[in-house]
């Protein structure tokens, strides 16, 4: 017998992944209005055709970049999206710029680009993305 394809995950493993395995409607995807509070330097807030209302901050939304090269790395190390990574502790700590967009593109109707300050601009962020990390308390219940 063979256990090839068998994959052992811990329970928050495995309640994650059924968080983005779950079929989600229309109007669970389908903004009504999208707000980036670019110049406040806060974040996004997403009213959805459902009723429902999101909110993420801009370093949350860095940290969750759903580009392969961010999502690779965070599989390898178990980092959940948004996140930061773990930085090395030094003696004299060095300043690090918050995360902010230097610009905000809107990808077709289906998504908003980032191009943020650091340089990172590969990750696409689908209307159905961000309403499955939706951060409010609803959605994150386990």
């Amino acid at each position: 017998m063979s256990h090839e394809g068998i994959r052992i995950v811990n329970a928050q493993e495995a309640q994650r992944e059924e968080r983005y395995e779950r079929k989600l409607s229309a109007d669970a995807v389908t903004p009504l209005k999208v707000r980036v509070l670019k110049t406040e330097g806060t974040g996004v807030e997403i009213d959805w055709r459902d009723g429902h209302k999101s909110t993420w901050n801009f370093a949350w939304l860095r940290n969750a970049c759903p580009c392969a090269t961010c999502h690779e790395e965070r599989d390898k190390t178990g980092r959940p999206a948004g996140v930061a990574k773990a930085k090395p502790q030094t003696l004299l700590m060095m300043y690090e710029a918050p995360a902010r967009p230097a610009e905000v593109i809107p990808v077709g109707k289906y998504a908003l680009k980032f191009k943020w300050i650091d340089g990172h601009e590969a990750g696409i962020y689908s209307w159905e993305y961000l309403r499955r990390v939706c951060q409010c308390v609803e959605c994150t219940k386990p």
